[in-house]
């Protein structure tokens, strides 16, 4: 029987095991910048983005070793982003997976550093890939688009937008925030994997990426309303008081539960299309369905 946990845990660690190695290597004149760095890195998590990118390169012929330091360049932007969204000018959220958050650690000024320094620190980790070869300056091109001003940021910038103003939401804005601000960072790593297998089933792993990036964040709507904080690490019930604009706000609980279920079963419908083993990937649309943190 096809045991998922054991292949998850599996992809998890050959990925942490090449993160711890990264940042014990990482060293500044002053202690705190690379402390904090390695404070919010080590911080743990589900890691869905390395292994959603392990697991597509191995579905295409890739071996881990091409794969893992795009793995380790996209947790740092992730990371960085989570230390910034943290913020009391962004999310303002005193914790992250259960744990005070960057900010209240360190202080503001140094978590923007930190936060700074592994976003510059990911870039650096791309451009030593692209003396490779084109297809690595090609991998390194899309995730630098899909973590800046016309991916990620976008959505975040939308997000605060709407988040302050009286206009009435609509699906065209909630659909545009998820895109970008979750579903970017979701949908590179299968298109990262595509890229240095050079395969032809990229269409289709891009609108995997897409309808998987969407899941997960529907998923974060509902977890904020039905969640516990000593489950998922971090506080619950902000989306409503910050008139933030969700799938819930939109459609109601019920509705939103409707609309993930929906966007998994087009999940599962887009890998039934494709070639090769996709058992993982059919049990990672489940995983994110179903998550509690």
């Amino acid at each position: 029987m096809y045991d998922f946990s054991k292949e998850y845990e599996r992809y998890l660690n050959v990925f942490n095991e090449y993160l711890n190695e990264y940042a014990q290597s990482l060293k500044s004149r002053v202690g705190v910048l690379a402390e904090s760095m390695r404070y919010s890195l080590l911080c743990g998590g589900k890691r869905i983005r390395p292994v959603l990118l392990l697991s597509t390169a191995e579905l295409l012929g890739v071996a881990a070793e091409e794969a893992l330091p795009f793995a380790l360049a996209l947790e740092m932007i992730h990371t960085y982003s989570l230390i910034h969204d943290d913020l009391p000018a962004m999310d303002n959220d005193d914790f992250r997976r259960g744990k005070p958050s960057n900010h209240k650690v360190f202080g503001e000024a140094n978590a923007i550093l930190a936060g700074d320094a592994l976003l510059n620190q990911a870039y650096d980790i791309c451009f030593k890939e692209c003396f490779k070869g084109e297809k690595y300056v090609a991998a390194s091109k899309l995730l630098c688009e899909c973590a800046g001003s016309y991916g990620m940021i976008a959505g975040q910038s939308a997000d605060l937008y709407y988040s302050s103003t009286q206009a009435v939401p609509s699906e065209e804005e909630l659909a545009y925030i998820h895109e970008q601000k979750t579903g970017k960072l979701l949908k590179a790593p299968v298109l990262i994997a595509s890229i240095l297998a050079d395969s032809k089933a990229y269409l289709r792993l891009e609108q995997f990426g897409a309808e998987l990036g969407l899941l997960f964040q529907i998923t974060d709507d509902i977890l904020d309303v039905t969640g516990e904080f000593e489950t998922l690490g971090k506080s619950v019930g902000k989306d409503e008081t910050e008139n933030k604009l969700t799938f819930v706000r939109l459609y109601g609980l019920e509705g939103a539960m409707i609309h993930a279920d929906e966007v998994a079963q087009r999940c599962s419908a887009i890998l039934e299309a494709m070639d090769g083993d996709v058992e993982f990937l059919r049990e990672l649309v489940a995983f994110v369905r179903g998550r509690s943190k």
